[in-house]
């Protein structure tokens, strides 16, 4: 996989991707604020996307100055990774005018991930430099180094090319900056659950699909909103299939730790690493659906490989 996944990393100029390690909350201010400051100082247009007790802090040492830059709980908008660079980081870079230098303090890991997401956190991370390569911009991710885990921290180099130490200000290179291979390592097979309602589809069945997903989501517990947002992620996939993957394509039904769980599975080659993590112009016809998915579910994880792609959905209950 990985020469598949190899082309989009290249030169990041003038894109600038540090990873902050800090150790307490005055660690995290004596780099973030200055940061949202200077931003601000030079006309940029600035975000802060961190968990919201973070948010607090950078919000409340701003002061007055916090009204000028737009503030994110990341644990809503960020809630599965892979909206974050459509929803959150592209949304409010492409709102800028073309050219324009922005600032961005996103924050997608934190204690309390689980392990479930992770996957699909670190690959997020990666896929940033592929996102944003050649763009003016400026992407700041801390990280807690006495609550995230060792792997967490290691990762968290070999994702970025730059990194700020702990109890430092300055930027020094990674040595194991390899976003191609964390793509790939993180890339992991998404193994088949026992007794999950199990529903093969093509073109004649897509409608028969819809209404099983939609009838096993209620039984397993989910309403209202949820369950809409299901159904449309359901509809996407599996038209997707039968459209880019091959004609036809399996869908699997569960519930798990509190979510239900729609999975479609097809022979198609999804090669496009970006795929439903970038926006799409507004008059281009198609390219929406994985993005859609992205945009509306807890969590989404995606499995490619040369005999097939595996798309699976969380929606909280």
């Amino acid at each position: 996989m990985t020469s598949a996944v190899t082309e989009p990393f290249g030169p990041l100029d003038p894109f600038v991707h540090p990873a902050l390690f800090y150790r307490d909350e005055q660690e995290y201010l004596d780099v973030t604020v200055p940061f949202v400051r200077d931003g601000l100082a030079a006309g940029e247009p600035v975000a802060v996307a961190v968990p919201g007790k973070n948010l607090a802090l950078i919000r409340d040492a701003l002061g007055d100055a916090a009204g000028a830059v737009k503030l994110m709980d990341m644990r809503e908008a960020g809630r599965n990774p892979g909206r974050i660079i459509p929803g959150v980081l592209r949304a409010f870079a492409d709102a800028q005018p073309s050219g324009r230098p922005v600032r961005i303090i996103g924050e997608p890991i934190w204690a309390g991930r689980s392990d479930t997401e992770y996957p699909a956190c670190v690959q997020h991370e990666a896929l940033i430099n592929a996102a944003f390569r050649g763009r003016t911009a400026t992407i700041l991710c801390p990280y807690d180094v006495e609550q995230l885990p060792e792997h967490v921290l290691a990762d968290a180099y070999a994702t970025h090319p730059t990194v700020i130490p702990s109890g430092s200000r300055a930027e020094q290179s990674s040595d194991a900056y390899a976003p191609w291979a964390v793509v790939d390592r993180y890339n992991e097979p998404l193994p088949p659950v026992p007794d999950a309602l199990t529903f093969p589809f093509d073109s004649d069945s897509l409608s028969p699909a819809r209404h099983v997903a939609v009838g096993e989501a209620a039984r397993l517990g989910l309403t209202g909103v949820k369950l809409d947002d299901l159904a449309l992620a359901t509809a996407e996939l599996t038209t997707n299939s039968v459209v880019h993957g091959g004609g036809s394509g399996v869908l699997r039904m569960w519930s798990e730790d509190g979510y239900v769980v729609c999975e479609v599975r097809d022979e198609g080659r999804l090669a496009d690493i970006l795929a439903g993590r970038r926006p799409v112009p507004r008059d281009q016809r198609g390219g929406r659906g994985i993005l859609l998915v992205n945009l509306i579910a807890d969590l989404v994880r995606v499995h490619r490989s040369d005999g097939g792609t595996t798309v699976r959905c969380w929606f909280a209950r």
